[in-house]
């Protein structure tokens, strides 16, 4: 197991969608582990395989951080079936370090991926799990969060990331 870097934004294949996962070999094995190393490492509590410039269709999630490591969960090829009602809060990405801003998600959503062992799961996540799924969802389909801020947020975010990158805090 190793900590990869992870993408900062706007590296393009942040901005692209992922490929769908066709096998389970060693390989993908050794992406899972190290994603799930990464994440801790930072810590977050969902990564995308794009954010550390693999292009399959892979998430891992979980929600305590590292706290509990039997919380994690592995996903393939996940995709949102059904959602329902909403929610606003605060969220940050490890693609974008030190910048957190108010976006809205669905409450709840359903979702069907496979296990690593190419096992149909679906899912019905709520709350902030709900919002961790929808977040690494939209990184795998190309979508990153500045793309659900308003207008306004939006260009603050971009003007700070700008700033970063004068000053040479922000390398992408």
């Amino acid at each position: 197991m190793a900590v990869r870097p992870v993408v900062l934004y706007p590296d393009p294949v942040l901005l692209e969608p992922t490929r769908e996962v066709s096998e389970v070999d060693d390989e993908l094995r050794a992406l899972v582990a190290d994603m799930v190393e990464t994440m801790h490492a930072e810590p977050g509590v969902g990564l995308a395989a794009n954010q550390v410039a693999d292009r399959r269709r892979v998430m891992v999630i979980d929600l305590t951080a590292g706290e509990e490591p039997d919380q994690v969960k592995v996903f393939l090829n996940p995709r949102i079936v059904e959602e329902e009602g909403s929610q606003t809060g605060e969220e940050g990405c490890l693609s974008f370090p030190g910048i957190f801003e108010v976006i809205t998600r669905p409450m709840r959503v359903r979702f069907t991926a496979l296990d690593l062992d190419m096992n149909p799961v679906e899912e019905v996540a709520e709350g902030f799990y709900a919002r961790a799924v929808c977040h690494e969802v939209d990184h795998l389909d190309g979508v990153v969060f500045l793309e659900r801020m308003s207008p306004l947020k939006r260009r603050l975010a971009l003007r700070k990331i700008e700033k970063l990158r004068r000053r040479g805090e922000w390398t992408a």
